[in-house]
C-alpha cells in the first residue's frame, strides 16, 4: 500500500456510510411499525450506540499503534472491571485482583507497545498464572480457594490476554503490507463486529430453531449461518484492505466468525452461571464493555497467531 494512510480513511468512510444507511433504515422501520416496538427501540439504541463507539473508535486508532495499544489497554480494564463486579470475591482475594489490574494488565500491554512477543505471549498463561495464585495463596482464605483463583486468572486470561491481541496485529512484519497504521486492525474489528450485527439481524428476521436455549436464548442455527456467511463475504470483499489473497481473506475472516461466535456463547454460559444477563449496562442496547468485546477476547488470539504464523518471516 503506497500512501498508508488512504487505506485507513477509505475503509472509515465506508464503515461510516453503512452506518447513515443503517440509521435511515432504523427510522423508516420504527415508522412503519412504530416506536415503540421493542425490537425497534432495542435495534435502534444499538445503532445509535454504533455511532459513539466509531466515533471515538476511528479518530484514536487513526493516531497508530501506540494509541492502539492504550486504548485497548484502557477497555481491557474496564472488560476486567466488569467481570469482576458479578464476580464474587472475599478479603482474601484482594491482592491478587490488585496484581491482575495493576501488574499483569499494563505489563502486558507494555509488552505489546515494545513488540516482545517472546514474552508478551506467554507471561500471563505462565508467570501469570503463577503469580495470581502466589497472591491468592497470601490471603490465606482457603473457602472454595480453588474456585475463586480459577475465576480471577479466567478473568485475567479473558479480559487481558484474549484482547491484547487485537493492537497486537499493529506490530507484525507483513512483507509487501504496510502495516504501520491501524488498517490490519480495523479489519478484523470490522469483522468481528459485522459477524455480531449480522447474526443478529438474521436470527431477528429469519431465526426458529435456537442454537443453545439454555446459554444463549437469543442465538439461532439461522442467524449463526446467515449472518456469519454475510461477515465472511464482507471481509472477503474487504481483502484488498489486508495482506491476504481472496481465498486468504474468505479463510481468515470464517476464522474470526467461528472464534467470535464461540467466545460470545462460552462468555454467555459464564454470565448465566453468575446469575447475570449482562456484563454491564454502560453501552445502551449492548451490555456493557465485554458484550461487545467477547468476541474479540476469542478471536484476535487466532487471527494474530494465525496471521504471524503463515504471513510473516
Amino acid at each position: 500500500m503506497p500512501n498508508a494512510i488512504d487505506p485507513f480513511w477509505s475503509l472509515s468512510a465506508g464503515v461510516l456510510a453503512v452506518l447513515l444507511a443503517a440509521t435511515a433504515i432504523g427510522r423508516l422501520i420504527a415508522l412503519k411499525v412504530g416506536p415503540t416496538n421493542a425490537t425497534v427501540i432495542n435495534l435502534n439504541q444499538r445503532i445509535n450506540a454504533w455511532w459513539t463507539l466509531v466515533l471515538v473508535g476511528l479518530p484514536v486508532l487513526a493516531f497508530g499503534k501506540f494509541a492502539a495499544v492504550l486504548l485497548f489497554a484502557g477497555l481491557s480494564f474496564l472488560a476486567l472491571r466488569e467481570f469482576m463486579a458479578i464476580t464474587p470475591t472475599r478479603q482474601g482475594d484482594q491482592a491478587a485482583l490488585r496484581l491482575a489490574f495493576f501488574a499483569a494488565l499494563p505489563a502486558q500491554y507494555v509488552l505489546v507497545a515494545i513488540d516482545w512477543y517472546g514474552l508478551f505471549s506467554i507471561l500471563l498463561p505462565v508467570y501469570g498464572f503463577f503469580a495470581l495464585s502466589v497472591a491468592a495463596t497470601l490471603g490465606q482464605d482457603t473457602d472454595h480457594f480453588l474456585e475463586r483463583n480459577a475465576k480471577i486468572q479466567w478473568a485475567v486470561m479473558v479480559c487481558i490476554y484474549g484482547i491484547s491481541h487485537a493492537p497486537a496485529l499493529l506490530f507484525l512484519n507483513l512483507p509487501g503490507y504496510d502495516n504501520t497504521t491501524s488498517v490490519l486492525l480495523l479489519f478484523f474489528l470490522l469483522v468481528t463486529q459485522i459477524s455480531d450485527v449480522m447474526q443478529y439481524v438474521f436470527g431477528k428476521l429469519f431465526g426458529k430453531r435456537k442454537l443453545a436455549p439454555l446459554l444463549s436464548p437469543s442465538k439461532t442455527w439461522e442467524g449463526l449461518i446467515g449472518g456469519g456467511l454475510a461477515a465472511t463475504a464482507i471481509g472477503a470483499g474487504l481483502h484488498g484492505f489486508t495482506p491476504f489473497s481472496l481465498a486468504q481473506a474468505v479463510a481468515m475472516s470464517a476464522v474470526i466468525v467461528g472464534g467470535g461466535f464461540f467466545g460470545g456463547l462460552i462468555l454467555s454460559a459464564v454470565k448465566r452461571s453468575l446469575g447475570a444477563k449482562d456484563w454491564g449496562a454502560s453501552i445502551q442496547g449492548h451490555g456493557g464493555i465485554l458484550d461487545r468485546l467477547d468476541s474479540v477476547a476469542f478471536s484476535a488470539p487466532l487471527f494474530f497467531h494465525l496471521t504471524r504464523y503463515f504471513f510473516t518471516p
